[in-house]
């Protein structure tokens, strides 16, 4: 892999912690007694309903697989979002974070995918396996990446690669593209930390508009990409992984930032109907302390104190489909 000069932060307070707090971090984990995981697959689950092969130019649905995994069937493309179908978030798979559900729709049962959204190269966003899955079976997949993400997936078999800048966008098939900033950081071993960028994606194609904010704390531009990219159809939020905050304020956002996060992208367009908001990043591996079911409660009780619609929240259940816009 190729040496490239480290990202980081443009914010203060954004400088993810060193191994001496992950070290501390680990040690409060055995010190205190954590919520129990819930039985495997006890989540609620639906039957997905995907348009095969694609859908019409005129519909958009979306359908929540887990995690930050996220089909959506826009414009006449179907688009995947961090694509992860392992059954572990690590770099070998008999150790590490273990899938508590299991994907809602299973990687052999996409439909022909014609562009894939990798967020950044954590093991919980970027799937080695998954990725050269998808390369064998959608070999006309076109990978749409933070800057380094590249030298990553291009050996696992990943084909048409566009590498993009924050606020730099590439235009594929009609679907406009653009990178957006997010307070994160990358690194899958010892040695590549913040070698590669993080960014999320606003998807233009058709008049429908979405937006995935990959994986992110707070921060200061939610307004600027709602003002930029926006007014969005649908808003991908994370709202899980968030204990305990001292540890991971700096990288994630809890339910009530993810709210702040939302009404902050819809208040450049005041006059607009708002989007509907997935929450994600939750449910799926047991990554922090927070109970495993308590970012969705979290996150509506935020919201109805917002006095935010109610039927604009969509706390899926696994492999739930929705249509975003009527055709």
């Amino acid at each position: 892999m190729s040496q490239r000069p480290t990202f980081q932060n443009p914010w203060p307070d954004s400088e993810p912690k060193g191994w001496r707090d992950v070290l501390k971090f680990l040690a409060g984990r055995r010190k205190q007694a954590r919520a129990p995981n819930p039985p495997r697959n006890s989540f609620p689950t639906a039957a997905p309903a995907v348009s095969r092969p694609r859908a019409r130019s005129s519909e958009f649905s979306a359908t929540w697989i887990g995690h930050s995994t996220v089909l959506l069937q826009i414009g006449g493309l179907n688009v995947i979002t961090d694509p992860v179908f392992s059954q572990r978030a690590f770099p070998i798979q008999w150790m590490g974070p273990r899938r508590l559900m299991e994907p809602g729709l299973p990687i052999t049962a996409l439909p022909p995918i014609d562009v894939v959204l990798p967020s950044h190269n954590h093991y919980d966003h970027l799937d080695r396996h998954a990725v050269k899955q998808i390369a064998k079976r959608h070999p006309g997949a076109k990978w749409i990446v933070p800057l380094g993400l590249a030298d990553y997936i291009r050996p696992w078999g990943a084909r048409e690669i566009v590498e993009l800048e924050w606020w730099q966008e590439s235009s594929i098939d009609g679907l406009r593209v653009t990178a957006t900033p997010a307070r994160h950081f990358s690194g899958r071993g010892l040695r590549d930390r913040n070698r590669s960028l993080w960014c999320g994606f606003a998807l233009e194609i058709s008049g429908f508009r979405a937006y995935f904010a990959g994986d992110t704390a707070y921060h200061p531009e939610f307004g600027e990409i709602g003002r930029k990219c926006g007014p969005f159809d649908l808003a991908m939020i994370p709202i899980g992984a968030y204990d305990p905050r001292w540890f991971m304020h700096v990288v994630h956002l809890d339910p009530e930032e993810a709210v702040r996060a939302y009404q902050d992208l819809v208040a450049p367009h005041p006059d607009k109907t708002r989007p509907l908001m997935l929450g994600i990043h939750w449910g799926t591996f047991r990554l922090t302390d927070e109970p495993m079911g308590e970012p969705p409660v979290r996150a509506a009780a935020r919201w109805r104190e917002a006095g935010l619609d109610e039927r604009l929240l969509w706390i899926a259940r696994f492999g739930e489909t929705r249509v975003i816009v009527e055709p």
